[in-house]
């Protein structure tokens, strides 16, 4: 993932260069647990989703923005990835940084970097992309008005 406005320079090898924290606008503490850990002794890569989607769906519902057991709208992952840089384990605590790529009439593309506390090059960075939906028709609705200008704040600058 690369930010348009700010764009990566390429790692050796010919890889982007991983993401910096100035990238993104909000952060939220993720710890570790001891079960993230597989056999090779670094977190799993399916935990890294896990995250992702924790750090999306915690900071809607603290914003009021999403009530998964009743809302009438409601995000359905319809596509995601992630690119690694560095392994990240337990017992850390990740800071996850949160933005808003893309903004459509129903979708979202959301970005997520992985960072280990203080530094500034993102151990893993993924995406995923919401389309909301009416949550009985199961048919793409418009973002609630409330829902997008929050969003809108997860933006970086054009």
């Amino acid at each position: 993932m690369i930010d348009a406005s700010q764009p990566n320079a390429p790692a050796p090898g010919g890889k982007p260069a991983p993401a910096r924290r100035g990238a993104y606008p909000l952060f939220r503490a993720i710890p570790t647990r001891w079960m993230d850990n597989d056999v090779y002794g670094h977190v799993n890569n399916v935990v890294y989703y896990s995250f992702f989607d924790s750090v999306v769906n915690a900071t809607l519902i603290e914003h009021g923005l999403l009530d998964p057991g009743a809302g009438d709208v409601i995000g359905l992952v319809v596509e995601s990835g992630c690119r690694y840089a560095a392994s990240l384990q337990f017992p850390e605590t990740i800071e996850a940084g949160l933005r808003v790529a893309q903004l459509g009439r129903s979708s979202v593309r959301y970005e997520i970097a992985l960072f280990r506390q203080g530094h500034d090059a993102a151990a893993a960075e993924g995406f995923f992309v919401h389309v909301y939906v009416d949550r009985l028709a199961r048919r793409p609705t418009a973002l609630p008005q409330q829902l997008r200008a929050f969003l809108e704040t997860l933006q970086p600058p054009a």
